[in-house]
């Protein structure tokens, strides 16, 4: 990961927050997505949104739906659907295993993040996530909670 942020091109436009605190990712993947003009002139402006969004692998193919991605001003013809359901590129492995993690395994596909990688293309980060019970949440909020204060009496002390 420290590789991509020393990048000058790699910029995050969109991040799923609340995916960490709702869901156990056990794996993620990188994926790209295929978009069209105008899409990519209104992500370059920074006006996306993937809380709400999943993906999901249908007749052998990975779709991103419900994410959402701002009209582009300029583009008044030729704009795109807000909240259209986007393919997503995947190699035939990654589609297979996230296939077998979602059908057999119960397992959900969740954007993490979605940015523009080193060479300029938009990279959308997926992990394979079990959805977490409310106590699960609870303790990750109370062990986070937990280091802070750690972290405060260690530099009071120290």
């Amino acid at each position: 990961m420290a590789k991509d942020s020393d990048n000058k091109n790699y910029k995050v436009i969109a991040e799923n927050r609340r995916a960490r605190f709702d869901y156990a990712i056990e794996e993620d993947v990188e994926v790209g997505i295929v978009l069209q003009g105008s899409e990519v002139k209104s992500l370059r402006q920074g006006s996306a949104n993937i809380a709400e969004s999943y993906a999901a692998v249908e007749e052998g193919e990975l779709w991103l739906v419900n994410g959402y991605i701002a009209p582009y001003a300029q583009a008044k013809t030729w704009g795109h659907e807000e909240r259209r359901r986007r393919k997503l590129l995947a190699t035939k492995r990654q589609l297979s295993r996230m296939w077998n993690a979602t059908q057999r395994q119960g397992m959900t596909l969740v954007p993490i993040v979605m940015y523009f990688n080193d060479k300029g293309l938009v990279k959308l980060k997926l992990g394979i996530a079990k959805g977490k019970k409310l106590a699960d949440k609870r303790e990750t909020s109370a062990e986070r909670d937990w280091n802070r204060q750690k972290q405060r009496l260690l530099k009071q002390h120290g």
